[in-house]
């Protein structure tokens, strides 16, 4: 039984646990390893013919790590919750006041309220920028949470009033474009994403590419990472989950999928009869990922350390997420009697609490010391990709219109009274006459906040999203002079083996030839490709660790392919 078991287990009598574990370290000594697990095994099916049915950590709805795994948070967590705040406000502001033009705009509020803590913490220790003496991470952002990528912009000074106010109006380049599009935002957005696996994929092969430059010398690029930023609704999709086995068979450890699991889709749960965290894990982990899981704030944790009974672990396992999210669009008393009140241990739990504390229960998705130890755990990874789940709500923050219900995904529009409730909730300083204006807001640039949001970025080497324009290399093209032999008057050839000339034509000029990686998917040998098997080799990031069956034909093809 792990340490991380027993955190959620309080021992009742750990003078008899000592003596279990002793037993077994005995036995390890004088018998050896195997004997142990003989005994454990023979033991747990003993367990198993008498119908219980242990419950391993893989199962139990916790964190992949304890509270004492945890890393020292290296920010000011006061200073980030107050820009984190600005940025939240700012990026309802610009949905708003999008909507206010009765053009039928649309936008996003939700999906950034449930997933800002977990990109304030990249942006301040995480994302690596790229400038000139580094090339910094791929980042592959959600597409709906757009709003909140702008708005940070908006308080680093990289984009103005006017470009928040032309939302979903992206006009002669003046506007901002409703997802991450980098035709219409060419010096911003690196890649084009938004909710249907889009990203996903293309994060994957990005990875695989990367890694190819490395092992073929052709690129430093081991000290960058792949990010994709995903929604749980978003991993249905297809392309989502679709190549999920190249990565692992890759080992593409420069790769990290990070879902915001807020358990809804655009109309309502994505798995309200069971847990999308625990099927996602199931998924993962069975195409060789690493899993790191980030469901409990350090409030759920400690209720689940005072918990000496199991009854808080029972319960939270076997609670669906249709009513977690049920739960979570509720208030203190409702959550008091329908959650924690089905076991007299539970209700016993929180008996000291009151219903706003209990309203304040956050999960790990909203926890900026859990989020830290997870993103510092994946890049301890070194032979997998990895995911990290990240239990959110969705809406979270907004209040009765919208938190956790299953209207979140559509509101465009915000009362009032809900505008002030956030605005408090917030922390922010505009007083109720300008409210009704939607305004921005910005730091002063002698202020803390604005020093420390420069400074976070400027140690990671500079901001972010940021696409080059220009290509930054010189690259010496072949001239038609190079294709002499294929200008003159010949017999009747097919087009294939008059593209199989081309292509050995770049193959051999010195200028480019690194740079041209023929992709053949199969059939190599049907279109008489298969010469350049010789040639230039079959790549493998493993390399070669068998003897291929041809071996013998490879030299013949060789020379009739140059003939």
């Amino acid at each position: 039984m792990s340490d991380k078991y027993l955190l959620y287990y309080n021992d009742v009598d750990p003078i008899e646990t000592n003596d279990w574990i002793q037993s077994i370290d005995s036995v390890i000594k004088e018998e050896g390893i195997e004997r142990a697990k003989f005994l454990i095994k023979t033991t747990l099916k003993h367990l198993n013919k008498n119908g219980i049915i242990l419950n391993d950590d893989n199962k139990n709805y916790i964190n992949s790590f304890s509270r004492k795994e945890e890393f020292p948070y290296p920010g000011n967590l006061i200073l980030e919750r107050k820009i984190r705040s600005f940025i939240r406000w700012n990026a309802i502001m610009i949905v708003l006041r999008a909507s206010k033009k009765k053009l039928d705009l649309g936008g996003h509020i939700s999906s950034y309220q449930s997933s800002s803590y977990i990109y304030e913490v990249c942006f301040n220790h995480i994302f690596k920028a790229s400038n000139n003496k580094n090339h910094g991470d791929i980042i592959y952002f959600q597409g709906h949470i757009s709003p909140g990528i702008y708005a940070r912009s908006f308080l680093e000074g990289r984009i103005n009033v006017y470009h928040l106010d032309n939302f979903r109006q992206e006009v002669f380049g003046k506007g901002l474009s409703s997802y991450p599009h980098p035709k219409l935002m060419p010096n911003f957005w690196q890649f084009p994403t938004v909710s249907m696996g889009l990203g996903p994929i293309a994060a994957i092969y990005q990875a695989k590419f990367l890694k190819y430059l490395e092992n073929r010398e052709l690129y430093k690029t081991k000290n960058r990472k792949i990010f994709a930023f995903l929604g749980d609704g978003e991993m249905d999709e297809p392309e989502s989950k679709g190549v999920l086995n190249i990565a692992a068979r890759e080992k593409l450890n420069n790769l990290i999928f990070v879902i915001n699991c807020n358990l809804q889709r655009l109309d309502g749960p994505v798995y309200g009869n069971g847990k999308i965290i625990n099927e996602l894990e199931n998924i993962f982990h069975g195409s060789g990922w690493k899993v790191i899981k980030v469901i409990w704030g350090n409030s759920w944790e400690n209720l689940l350390i005072k918990d000496k009974t199991g009854k808080l672990m029972e319960l939270i396992n076997n609670t669906p997420d249709g009513d977690f999210q049920n739960f979570n669009s509720k208030n203190g008393s409702y959550i008091r009697k329908n959650f924690f009140g089905k076991f007299p241990e539970t209700l016993n739990l929180v008996k000291d609490f009151t219903d706003k504390e209990i309203e304040k229960l956050k999960y790990g998705g909203h926890d900026p010391k859990k989020i830290y130890t997870a993103f510092k755990k994946a890049y301890l990874i070194h032979d997998k990709p990895i995911v990290i789940l990240f239990h959110t709500i969705k809406g979270f923050g907004l209040g009765e219109i919208a938190e956790s219900k299953n209207i979140a995904h559509q509101i465009k529009k915000i009362d009032i009274n809900t505008i002030k409730y956030i605005r408090n909730n917030l922390n922010i300083p505009i007083n109720d006459e300008d409210l009704y204006k939607l305004p921005y807001i910005t730091f002063n640039k002698n202020s803390l906040e604005y020093n420390y949001l420069h400074n976070q970025r400027k140690k990671l080497g500079g901001y972010i999203p940021y696409r080059r324009i220009n290509f930054t290399e010189e690259l010496i093209l072949p001239n038609l002079g190079d294709f002499k032999l294929l200008l003159k008057k010949q017999n009747k050839i097919s087009t294939t083996i008059v593209f199989l000339k081309i292509l050995n034509i770049l193959l051999k000029n010195k200028n480019i030839k690194t740079r041209i990686v023929p992709i053949v998917a199969d059939e190599a040998r049907t279109f008489g490709i298969e010469g350049l098997f010789r040639q230039i080799g079959i790549y493998n990031s493993k390399g070669l660790q068998y003897t291929p069956q041809d071996k013998s034909l490879f030299v013949l093809l060789y020379l009739l392919y140059n003939m």
